[in-house]
């Protein structure tokens, strides 16, 4: 077993060993979690579970969770896993030696829940399948996050997070209208994964509520197996794209910054070259922005009246809305629509978003120190608000170094909970 000071994290200080309490005004705390992850889907399920309050134990092989070693670089340190590694509780097991396993096993008894994103039937051929795993602890929820699933002919497949985009159908809507010479482009993050990380940490959820409910029934409160992959977590995000195939035979073409479904609704060039987002959609907004626009003749027209007839009409609006845009910078065109009520926003890169007195105002930017970086780490806040606990109550401690919360978690934990 690692002292914890090995791997990513042998440079630089290391953080004091100390585990803040759980904080009780927080929905999940006493809700214990062991996260058998590695990468985006399965560590995005524990940071969630985590920012709500679970204890989550982040189980690392001796050098680390390769994703230790993503990103741009602060002090030597990767300083995107300050984030993906927050609140959580870090300890080093080699799942290759029978020592770590029975070490995993020992946790999983005392845990509610696990999550892990293995290769199908890795677990298993390692003596950590469900079946073992529960024959300690029949309450245990398992929430397993593949690239296709646990079951079906790709099972095994390889896959990641550009993978699901591909297959589960976003990517080919985010190509570029009748272009054949460029490649469809990505969202620019991890979309696939996070979507799987946040499905899994719902339905863990989820079947941890089913699970207490029905304690006293016939099926003792016994846990569950949960099947999630990054295909299905990016399909089912499809709207009406499949009924509108299996019954009309409609298959919807990428779109570019319209929707096929509403109008108008895009992204319009400005004088400065930025662009602005405008959503005038419905009836009383597109009138608002018409007549803002100068075009009351297109507020009053007759094709115009529905959203249907604005939408057979789309390319006539964008044009007539492009032409006021290019007239003015982004900032000024976004003041003149909220002028008049009509949704819209400049596209915002990183800095507009930290520079935004809304973004500041809501605490959705915090400052964490982390020890590792050696450094004040800006922290997106969790995205959920709970009345009477502040944003900044919710980051407890940045993500720690490798094996950290070893002797507190083999020495202490286990043996407290042996008694």
């Amino acid at each position: 077993m690692s002292d914890g000071h090995g791997g990513p994290d042998a440079a630089g200080p290391t953080p004091p060993p100390e585990v803040p309490p759980q904080d009780p005004r927080l929905p999940l705390a006493g809700l214990r979690v062991v996260e058998l992850g590695h990468y985006i889907a399965a560590p995005f399920a524990t940071r969630l579970l985590a920012d709500l309050g679970a204890e989550v134990i982040k189980v690392e092989p001796p050098e680390g969770d390769p994703h230790r070693d993503w990103g741009a670089r602060v002090n030597g340190r990767a300083v995107w896993f300050s984030i993906h590694g927050r609140n959580k509780l870090s300890v080093v097991l080699d799942l290759k030696s029978e020592e770590g396993r029975e070490k995993v096993r020992a946790l999983c008894a005392r845990a509610d829940a696990l999550v892990e994103n293995f290769r199908p039937g890795y677990l298993e051929r390692i003596g950590l399948g469900p079946d073992v795993l529960r024959a300690e602890n029949p309450r245990l929820v398992i929430a397993r996050v593949s690239g296709y699933g646990q079951d079906g002919p790709y099972r095994d497949k390889p896959a990641f997070g550009a993978i699901g985009e591909a297959m589960g159908g976003l990517r080919h809507l985010t190509a570029n209208p009748g272009r054949t010479d460029l490649p469809p482009p990505r969202c620019g993050v991890s979309i696939s994964d996070d979507l799987a990380g946040m499905y899994a940490a719902l339905s863990l959820v989820s079947a941890c509520w089913g699970r207490d409910r029905k304690a006293d029934g016939p099926e003792g409160g016994k846990g569950v197996t949960i099947d999630l992959d990054l295909v299905s977590s990016v399909f089912s995000l499809m709207e009406g794209m499949l009924p509108e195939f299996g019954l009309l035979g409609r298959v919807r073409q990428p779109m570019g910054a319209a929707l096929p479904s509403a109008a108008p609704t895009n992204t319009y060039p400005c004088a400065d070259g930025k662009w602005l987002a405008i959503a005038g959609n419905s009836d009383l907004i597109f009138r608002r922005l018409m007549e803002r626009i100068g075009r009351p003749d297109l507020a009053g027209d007759p094709r115009m009246a529905s959203n249907s007839g604005r939408c057979a009409h789309a390319a006539e609006l964008d044009e007539a809305i492009a032409a006021w845009t290019r007239t003015m910078t982004a900032k000024e065109a976004q003041e003149a629509m909220e002028a008049v009520q009509v949704p819209c926003s400049r596209l915002y890169d990183m800095k507009d978003c930290a520079e935004d007195p809304h973004f500041q105002a809501r605490d959705m930017m915090l400052e964490v120190e982390d020890p590792l970086v050696g450094a004040t780490v800006p922290h997106p806040a969790a995205p959920f608000r709970f009345e009477g606990i502040p944003p900044r109550d919710m980051v407890r401690w940045p993500g720690p170094a490798v094996g950290q919360h070893n002797d507190y978690v083999f020495g202490t934990l286990l043996k407290e909970d042996a008694r």
